[in-house]
């Protein structure tokens, strides 16, 4: 069963609700799964990515003031 209902080729670029597209190729879900905020597994995956932790806040990209030049 797919993910989404919804296909699209990356062959020939048509749409379908087949898994397998009428040229041969295999299509693919073209939206992502709907957000769930009561995500059962989110904060396994938050742990496991590390989220909160220094390594973690010193990777996030930060804002550029007018005026500063890039390093």
């Amino acid at each position: 069963m797919p993910r989404s209902k919804l296909q699209r080729c990356p062959t020939c670029h048509s749409y379908g609700f087949k898994r397998v597209c009428d040229c041969g190729a295999t299509r693919v879900a073209v939206a992502p799964l709907k957000y769930s905020p009561e995500d059962p597994q989110g904060d396994r995956r938050r742990t496991r990515e590390g989220w909160g932790t220094e390594e973690w806040v010193d990777a996030l990209p930060t804002p550029r003031h007018a005026g500063e030049e890039e390093e």
